[in-house]
Parts: C-alpha cells; structure tokens; sequence
C-alpha cells in the first residue's frame, strides 16, 4: 500500500461541477427482488416485510396467505418478546388453488413491500402487503378479475395463560435455568374483543407479576428501587384488524404445526374486485387499558390519505437504497450460481431487514431480529414453544452481539437507524449507575454484558441457578469469591456485583464499542452527540474507580508499581476468564479515551481533557507472547482458564483500529492470526464470528474472500439471509452483521482522515459500491480489472486517499 499520487487523483475522481456526487439511480436494485413461484410448507419458508420498526412473515400455505406480526419494544411480564399475532388472508374463489393454477410471490425491494398473484381458469388476484414507514400499520390490499369474497381472521395461540415448560424458557431468560416445579413462569392470556366491524387484541402487563420488581429484589437493589426506571410499568401492546366492506363473523379454533390457536375473522359483506385491510398496532406504557385504547383510536384520524402515505414510503425506502450499494458481479451470465453476485444480493436483503427496524424504540434483536417464527422448525429441541420463542430472550441484549448488528450502519450511512441503540444505553444509564454504587461504593456504569431492557442483569447470570433457591435476594454465597492477590496468594473476598455465569463474569467492555461507535457517528457527520457523553463518561470513570477499588482491595494500593491500573478481576471476551489486563479492554480504553479527547472542544471542559490525558497514561500496555517462533498479540496477561471461541487477541485489529494496513507493527497483528490462537475452535465464520473483518483489515484477500463467501452465502432456508441458528438463532442478525462489515472492509477502510479503496479486494470479482467515511465523505467507484468512475465527496478529500496499488 502507498499514497496514491496527485495525477493518478486527477485521473481516477470525477468532479462535478458542483462538487458533489450525482445521485445514483436505484435501478441496481431490481436485480435483487427475490421471486418465488410456490407455495412454502410452513412458516419456515417465510418471506420477510416491513418499515419503521415493525416486520412481518409472509408465505402462503395451502392456498391461504398468512403472516406473523412483530414489533419493537413488544415485551411480557418476562420480558420475552411477544408477536403481535398472525393473520391469515383466504380468498374464494382461491386463484392459488386448482389445476393449471400459477403462483408467484416477490419481495419487492425498491418499493419495500410484497407482491402475490394467483391465477387459475377462474380468477386472477394480486395481494399486496406492505407496512407504513412513519405509522404502526400493516396494509393487505388486494385486487382481482371478478368480485371475490375475502376472509381475514386474526389468530392468537395466547388466548389463554400458558405455563412455560422448562424447555421454553430461554425465550425469558431471567427464567432459563429454572424448571416449572422450582419457579412457576406464565406467559399470560391477550385481551381480545371485536366489534361489528373490527378486531381489536391487546396485552398489558400485570404490574404485580413483573420480572423487574423479582430481578431488584434478588440483586440487593430494593433500597434504591424508587430511583430505578422501570419500562415494564403499564406497557401495553397490541392492535386492531379491520377491513374496507368486511365485518365480523365468528370465532374459529385450530392447530397450526404444534400450537394450537384461536381466530377471529372478518368476511367481505359482498364480493369485490377491489379489498383493503388494514391492521393498526399500538404500544404505551399506558396508565389505564382506555388510555391506551384512546391511543390506537387516534391512527384512524389521521388526515393523511393512504395514497400519500404510500408514495412516503416510496420516497424512504428510494432514499435509503440510494444512500449507499455494494453490487457484485453484476454481469455474471448464471448470477443465481455466481458466489460473488450472490453475496451483493444478500447484503442488500440483509440491510433491508434492519431497514425493517430504522425507527423502533429498542434496538434490532441479534437473535432474529423482528422475523423469527415457529421454533421447532429451527431446533427439534423446542417441540413444543410457540412462536413467541427465540434462544437467549428477547428482553435481554447481549452486547458482543448487538454491536455487530450497528457497526455496518456508518459506512452504508444508516446514521438515523444508530439513535435506537445508542438511546438505548442512554436509557438504562441511571440504572446500572445506581447498581454500581449501591455494590462496590464508587461512580462509573458497570453495563453489564446481557443488560435487560431495565438495565439490570438477567437473573440467571446475576445468579446462575435462582431455582434452587427460590425467588428472593440472593444468598451471600453466591457472592463469595477467590482472588489472587499480587504475590500470587488467593483471597476471598465478598463481591455483591459478581455475575455467576462464568462465560460473562467480569465482561462490562463491550459498552466500549457502543462508546466508540458513537463517537464514529460524530466523526462521520458532525452530529451533535452531547447527549451521550454522559454515557462514555460513566462508561470510562467505572474502569477507573473499579480497578482502583479492586487493587487496593487486593493489594493494597490503587496502581500498580508503574503506575498503571490493574485490569483484574478481567476477562478476554468470554473466552480468557479471571483474566489481568485482558487486550480488548485496554483497546477498547485506549482507543475510546483517545477519540475522546480529539472531539471539538465545546465537548470537553479543559479540567475533564486534563483527567482523560492521565487516566490515559494510567492504562496498560498491549502485552505479547511468542508463538511458534513468532511475535504475537497475548488475549490477556494472564488467566485461570479458557471458555468459549472468540479471538480478543484480534480485537486491537477490529474493531480498535490498532494494528492494520498502513500501521506499525502489521506483522505482529498478522501473525497473530496466523500462529496466535490458541484453539482451532477460536476460527469460525457463523454467527458472530469475525474472522472475515481480521482478515479483510490485515489485508489477507484470499482468506477474507473465502470467509466471506461461506459468511454470505445463501442460507440453508427458503429466504437467502435467514442465516444460522449458529450460536443463536433464525434468522441470526449478527451473522449478517458480521458477513456485512467484512464485505464494506474489503472495499473501504478509513482511519480518522485517512481513505483506503480497495486494500481487500479479490481481482476477480468485478463490483460497483458507494460507502460512506468520516467527515461526511461519501465515496464510490467501479472495479472490473481496473478502477473507473472513482468519485469522492467532497473533492478535497483526495488528498486523503490510499490505493491498493495491487489492485488500481
């Protein structure tokens, strides 16, 4: 790699005469509307839609169209994550049904909706189903040749309270260890009614029954607990289900795959040719069910016609394939077998699905994000889960998984999709800062690992198995613990914080990268973040009070003889446990400090610039170790035993940006990777697994492009991106996450100014991007065989570019 020179600039960028970038056409698009033409077996060959922060899945089964609904921020008494129903749509006459009938069903990318057409001898009809982008609704408008009777029937599998089998309860996880004789956990009956006209359906938590009120008690909080936010207070979901000339007509009961159901359907007064049915949802914390009733009232007042809500939606989702593309192969004869072009077409599926969440109040979930569905259909070990199900809950947020899913968002310019996760660490802050100081007596915000939408830890991290001692506090044993003091001597000391789990004892770095993730966005844009350098502050002063505190405790004295702090009890992801100095959180520190402190200066007074600069200077060094003859980066300095598969020795790499193309010491990071690891089990690619971002960061071509082809390559089901379960579950988001990160790696890499185009790109893949960078950068080019079409906005940051002098 070397700069790239001022005449091979000239040549490359293209200026216009206003300096900017002439908006790409979205036609690329088209290309990669996926098309069925059957009918699916079940729901596991489900078609995913939506917008704002709402998705359905969509199939047809029978000759009936039917689709579950989800929504952000859907949380029970549990904090499972519930599904707002199904609705199942029939048509009579069926154009999906009989001899010679023809079927075809697509996900219509550039509209961001789905089409389905039927046609047989008798009828033709096309069904078009897509949901609102700035409103909670769901519209199903349907068409056909001659008037057809139309039947819509809302079905719900809660219609009853259900008792969860011990199975079932890693979808709650602060129950996933109990069994139904230790604790009872219910997943209470829905509130449904109809009137002449409409379905209205709805689940409010039952204020005495909630898992916040169980999780403070059990982790010593109850003397702070009227400062605590509590969001499951009154949350109230649900919605309604109406249709143009449809009214109500009966109760129906039934079984779909292993769950039994209830329905209530509406009819067509008359055949039609033309049938609209619409489906609105609300969510509140709502202090009477009328108020929240009075809340989904106000949606059918709106003064804005459905055609110009329609043509908003067009807008956005125009607007959102235009901010940036990855097109691979595109002129590849049999694109369907073509690796590369199968992989630019994934990726645009999968930001379409977190497109699906741009708006919602809590993040998108790692594990399935807002289109998971019936369970047993992805592991034979839940036979008997509902649909609500998904491994590892859906309240709580596992941070080394979450991140991967937001990391992509700056350089595809998703920068308004960020502010969900962002605020949702904004949000809990009192929370976990009041938990830190009522356990070890300092300031700072300990974020735990898995933080519950309140805040807290699951239960069954906090204590590992909570049945066998029942609801309550926890017993003091379980904060009892041995530590080794400096001269190698254990101690045991009592640590009321300590997590039990031993995958994630000791692991509150993770919010680091969320810290630097933030900062990237303020980099990128210029945005005003001041409201989150409260969060990065408490985020840093808790690693130094805690480490202060726990070597003093330990040894007597706050530092240690050099002056540093000491990172101990640490971990190395979850993979290095009881660990000193694990690397990526001194990465993480080092890095988050140093952004920090090049902010403008309106952010930081000169007294805070003063302390980050020591506190930086109290950080320990990056440790090594030779491996095979060779100078490698240590996962910690030392640890007690090894756990799990992540590489934390590469985290300096990605996300930190310590080592890499253009950086001092690339042959350590490199050899790092290649005689470094300690367990083949550490290299992976499902999942979360990032190996394909080291490799695309230390400019390993061969290998990022064969790890990116197993990453993103078509999944085992029905629907391209419907990856895993892997580690986690269907579809898995961070595998996506992962697989599109590595991708925009290979093309660009930036370092504050610095501009690196295509440092990992395989010559023979030919590709057409636009990729943001910081400084409100937005670069795009051509590649087939040579570089063409280079453009950057603004002009000026030429200056700025390196080249792949490999590849130009």
């Amino acid at each position: 790699m070397k700069q790239i020179s001022q005449y091979l600039i000239l040549c490359f960028i293209v200026l216009s005469c206003k300096n900017e970038i002439k908006d790409i056409n979205i036609d690329y698009i088209d290309q990669y509307n996926v098309i069925w033409d059957t009918q699916s077996k079940n729901s596991s060959e489900s078609m995913p839609v939506g917008g704002g922060d709402i998705g359905c899945n969509v199939w047809v089964e029978k000759g009936d169209m039917l689709f579950y609904m989800s929504r952000s921020g859907t949380f029970d008494e549990n904090n499972t994550m519930l599904k707002l129903g199904r609705t199942r749509i029939q048509l009579e006459p069926n154009p999906f049904k009989g001899t010679g009938a023809t079927f075809k069903q697509e996900l219509n990318l550039r509209e961001g909706c789905i089409y389905i057409t039927g046609k047989n001898k008798e009828v033709e009809a096309t069904i078009k189903l897509w949901v609102e982008v700035f409103r909670p609704e769901i519209h199903v408008d349907i068409e056909s040749s001659i008037p057809i009777s139309v039947k819509s029937t809302y079905e719900t599998w809660r219609a009853e309270d259900h008792e969860l089998a011990a199975n079932e309860r890693m979808q709650c996880m602060s129950f996933n260890t109990t069994t139904p004789e230790q604790i009872s956990v219910t997943t209470y009956k829905d509130s449904i009614r109809h009137s002449n006209k409409k379905v209205i359906w709805y689940h409010r938590n039952r204020n005495n029954d909630l898992v916040f009120d169980k999780e403070v008690t059990q982790q010593h909080l109850v003397p702070v607990k009227e400062k605590l936010w509590n969001p499951q207070k009154d949350l109230t979901f649900g919605g309604s289900m109406q249709g143009e000339h449809m009214s109500f007509s009966k109760t129906v009961s039934g079984r779909y795959l292993n769950t039994d159901f209830k329905g209530w359907m509406l009819v067509s007064n008359t055949p039609q040719t033309k049938q609209e049915i619409t489906i609105q949802l609300n969510i509140a914390n709502s202090e009477t069910e009328k108020s929240w009733q009075d809340g989904l009232e106000e949606l059918s007042k709106s003064k804005i016609s459905k055609f110009e809500r329609w043509q908003k939606n067009l807008d956005w989702w125009q607007q959102f394939w235009d901010r940036s593309h990855i097109v691979i192969n595109e002129n590849a004869k049999d694109k369907e077998n073509n690796k590369g072009w199968q992989i630019g077409r994934n990726y645009q599926l999968f930001r379409y699905m977190l497109g699906c969440n741009a708006y919602g109040k809590y993040p998108t979930k790692f594990n399935g994000g807002l289109f998971t569905y019936d369970p047993h259909l992805v592991l034979d070990y839940y036979p008997n889960a509902t649909p609500d199900f998904r491994q590892w809950g859906g309240g709580s947020f596992t941070a080394q998984n979450q991140r991967l899913i937001y990391w992509p968002m700056l350089k595809s310019g998703d920068f308004d999709m960020m502010q969900t996760q962002f605020d949702f660490y904004k949000g809990i802050l009192k929370n976990v800062e009041l938990r830190t100081e009522s356990y070890w007596g300092h300031k700072g915000a300990a974020f735990p690992e898995h933080p519950q939408t309140f805040g807290l830890p699951y239960a069954g991290i906090y204590q590992y198995k909570w049945g066998d001692e029942g609801l309550g506090p926890r017993k003091e044993k379980y904060s009892t613990r041995y530590l080794k003091k400096s001269n190698g001597d254990s101690l045991k000391v009592m640590d009321p914080g300590y997590l039990n789990n031993p995958w994630v004892s000791d692991q509150y770095d993770t919010v680091l990268e969320f810290c630097l993730m933030i900062l990237d966005a303020e980099q990128f844009t210029g945005q005003d973040i001041n409201q989150y350098i409260p969060l990065i502050e408490s985020t840093l002063s808790f690693f130094d009070n805690h480490y202060r505190y726990w070597n003093k405790k330990l040894n007597g004295k706050e530092l240690d003889e050099n002056g540093h702090l000491v990172i101990y009890p640490g971990t190395a992801c979850e993979t290095y446990k009881i660990a000193k100095n694990p690397v990526q959180t001194i990465a993480g520190l080092k890095t988050v400090v140093k952004r920090l402190l090049e902010l403008p200066e309106a952010y930081l007074s000169q007294e805070r610039k003063a302390y980050y600069k020591t506190f930086l200077e109290s950080v320990p060094s990056i440790q090594f170790r030779d491996m095979n003859g060779h100078k490698t980066i240590a996962p910690a300095t030392s640890w007690e035993y090894f756990s799990n598969q992540e590489i934390p020795q590469l985290y300096p790499v990605y996300p930190y940006g310590i080592y890499g193309l253009g950086k001092p010491d690339l042959q350590v990071a490199i050899d790092t990777w290649k005689y470094g690891i300690d367990d083949p089990i550490q290299k992976n690619y499902v999942s979360w697994h990032q190996d394909n971002i080291f490799c695309a960061r230390l400019g390993l071509t061969d290998e990022a492009k064969a790890l990116t082809i197993k990453k993103m390559q078509d999944s085992e089901r029905r629907f391209p991106v419907f990856w895993g379960p892997g580690h986690d579950w269907v579809p898995d988001h961070n595998w996506g996450g992962a697989g599109m990160i590595g991708l925009q790696e290979m093309l660009l890499q930036t370092d504050g100014k610095e501009i690196r185009i295509l440092p990992s790109w395989p010559k023979k893949w030919q590709v057409d991007f636009k990729l943001h960078a910081p400084y409100n950068t937005i670069v795009s080019a051509s590649y087939n065989k040579k570089i063409k079409n280079l453009n950057l906005t603004p002009y000026k940051r030429k200056e700025d570019v390196f080249m792949n002098e490999d590849i130009k």
